[in-house]
């Protein structure tokens, strides 16, 4: 299997695109597993090993500092016992208290603060690694299980250095301080202590395994809850128009029980380990206070030892907590490095060759600072979406000549959006060469390749900001008489003059104050502007009325004249206007030529332009109906008039009967 073939799996692919659910990404919760998470989440810490050790040494003063409590307290009990002056053991209790207190209140900040830092690190690793990801594995996962990992799992991450591992170790040095004290002071009542300690932690390690397991459950089903309330907001009309809301919060309401299902699950084998902790802290008191009473009355013992023994055991028994503590916020914590590092380990493309301000690349011009128009060369080429879909292109071979525009038309599925998923990259073909200048696009640097291309969707996605920012989003650097000379030919100038911010306005999520066709006109501009050597117009004229798709065919014929344009079309006024048209049909090239030979020669692009492209013929120009283009549910032509080809006539009847009407070529 080649490495295309691997990594350009997809969940459910259709002909012309892929679409599917989540895929959960393999990674081994083994020893290799857990090395790998533990890798990964030191690398974090690793730019803060400073700060780190800064902390733990504060933890440890302030441990010492209660470490010296007990015995200050029992330097009071014994000047109280002698009736000598309690001002000096008082004195330094008091001085201890307050030390230990302070130190340990801005260690704890300092802890905190690193901790914030180093989720802020972890998020913004997580989201560089998200936007260099392999189209097609994009693909395959859900956007709301992709944004609960970089919101809700690197949360975790700080529990786990604050409350988790540094906060462990400083009970790690309170437990061993208090252990020699303890034995300095009474072995046998420390031994008593020592065994009742162990029993209850072999029940905490039992335990552990089972908090992670369900911690990385818990995990999972909240990124999949914001999966499913994710699918509702981006549908949110079609929900309305559907009546579907009780549905939809029946859905949510699942997807959330089954996270508070998991959620139970953690707390309850967490509440299992803490109560563990308290049992073994008031067994141990029990049989302390018992066995060493019973040694105080025997005068093997001082009353104020103890009470200092049964101080060093609280001593004792809060770090044991924390430990417990620690260790299940460090589980919880793994389980949240194990989903982080599912993304991380996700195939990324090469790296940007060059990068102009504002990170935008700048395109590949010619000496006179004129970009030359780009030719195409598919030959041979094979393609699917994943070893277990569709063969989706089969030897597909076709030109497309520098300067000019060319066109695709075919049924729905025949592969056509493919081609441009090609020419970007975002999927690899698996086999056979395509070629942008005569160079394999796999030779060509990422970056320089989509710098000399201009891709306008079909769906002409608009972002959240502001109209100017979405104009110049390919182009950050365009000068300002640029911009205002591509809002004049898209026919945007009218909607900039309609708002009263003009371009700062606020465009909404997914562009919701701008009507379909003005989306796809500002996806028009966003392309012209970056100057493209190739311009990918996937039926990009599909919801404009027919004024605005007139002056934008006049656009796109003058930007075919000085660059190379390749649209995907099935309004025939797009199609006759094209140098060269390619027919698509199941993956494959059926026929090429001009609109005239194809009519002339070819069966399927005659039905096209009897089904699709004309309706009806009235002197020179056709009228359109209510028909709609296979692969764009949105294009609605309605009243749209547009010229005949020169050369065709149409007839209200197809000659087999069928009342379709039908091109004939005129003799």
């Amino acid at each position: 299997m080649t490495e295309s073939q691997r990594t350009e799996r997809t969940g459910d692919a259709g002909q012309d695109g892929p679409a599917g659910p989540a895929v959960e990404t393999a990674v081994d919760a083994g020893a290799a597993g857990r090395v790998g998470s533990w890798r990964l989440l030191l690398g974090y810490v690793r730019p803060y090993r400073g700060v780190l050790a800064f902390g733990g040494v504060l933890s440890l003063v302030s441990s010492l500092a209660g470490l010296a409590m007990p015995l200050l307290a029992k330097t009071v009990i014994d000047a109280f016992g002698e009736q000598r002056s309690l001002a000096g053991p008082v004195l330094g209790l008091t001085a201890a208290v307050i030390l230990g207190a302070a130190v340990g209140a801005f260690g704890r900040y300092v802890l905190e603060r690193m901790g914030e830092g180093i989720v802020f690190s972890a998020r913004r690793s997580l989201v560089d690694r998200m936007l260099r990801l392999r189209v097609s594995e994009v693909d395959r996962l859900k956007p709301g299980d992709l944004l609960s990992r970089v919101t809700s799992d690197t949360t975790l991450l700080r529990a786990v250095f604050t409350d988790g591992i540094v906060e462990s170790v400083g009970a790690v040095f309170m437990l061993v301080g208090a252990i020699v004290m303890m034995a300095l002071m009474d072995g046998f009542l420390l031994l008593v202590t020592l065994v009742i300690l162990v029993l209850v932690g072999g029940l905490v390690g039992l335990v552990m395994p089972r908090i992670q397991r369900a911690s990385v459950e818990a995990q999972a089903s909240v990124g999949e809850m914001g999966a499913v309330l994710d699918r509702v907001l981006q549908a949110f009309r079609t929900v309305k128009a559907s009546g579907a809301e009780d549905r939809e919060i029946a859905a949510v309401g699942e997807a959330a029980r089954r996270a508070r299902d998991r959620g139970v699950a953690v707390a309850w084998w967490t509440s299992i380990a803490g109560i563990s902790a308290w049992v073994a802290a008031q067994l141990a008191f029990v049989a302390v206070l018992g066995i060493g009473g019973a040694r105080v009355a025997s005068g093997a013992l001082e009353v104020s030892s103890l009470i200092a023994f049964l101080l060093y055991l609280f001593y004792l028994v809060a770090p044991v907590g924390q430990l417990v503590q620690g260790a299940t916020q460090v589980q919880g914590g793994l389980a949240a490095v194990r989903r982080i590092r599912e993304v991380e380990e996700l195939p990324v493309e090469e790296a940007a060759a060059r990068r102009g301000p504002g990170g935008a690349v700048p395109p590949a011009a010619e000496p006179a600072g004129r970009a030359a128009p780009a030719g195409v060369v598919f030959e041979n080429v094979a393609f699917r979406y994943g070893d277990d879909r569709p063969v989706v292109h089969r030897d597909v071979s076709f030109t497309v000549p520098a300067g000019g525009m060319t066109a695709l038309v075919g049924p729905s599925g025949a592969g056509k959006s493919t081609v441009f998923a090609l020419l970007e990259r975002f999927y690899d073909h698996q086999a056979g060469t395509i070629a942008v200048d005569g160079r394999d696009v796999r030779e060509w640097p990422l970056a320089e390749l989509r710098a000399a291309l201009g891709y306008v969707e079909q769906d002409a996605p608009v972002l959240d900001g502001t109209l100017r920012e979405n104009l110049v989003f390919a182009a950050p650097d365009v000068t300002e008489a640029d911009l205002r000379r591509v809002l004049g030919l898209t026919r945007l100038e009218d909607l900039v003059a309609r708002f009263p911010e003009g371009l700062e306005t606020k465009v909404g999520h997914r562009g919701v104050m701008l009507s379909g066709g003005e989306r796809q006109r500002v996806a028009i501009a966003r392309a012209l502007l970056r100057r493209p050597r190739l311009l990918l117009l996937d039926e990009a004229t599909s919801q404009l009325d027919a004024v605005n798709e007139l002056r934008l065919r006049e656009v796109i014929a003058e930007v075919a004249r000085e660059t190379t344009v390749l649209v995907i079309a099935h309004r025939l006024s797009t199609v006759t206007r094209a140098e060269r048209i390619v027919v698509m049909e199941a993956g494959r090239v059926r026929a090429a030529g001009t609109h005239e030979e194809l009519l002339a020669g070819d069966e399927l692009y005659r039905e096209l332009a009897a089904t699709q492209f004309l309706v009806a013929a009235e002197d020179a120009a056709v009228p359109t109906g209510e028909h709609r283009a296979g692969e764009d549910a949105g294009e609605d032509a309605v009243g749209e008039v547009v010229p005949a080809a020169e050369g065709t006539a149409v007839s209200s009847a197809a000659a087999d009967g069928t009342g379709r009407e039908s091109v004939s070529v005129d003799s």
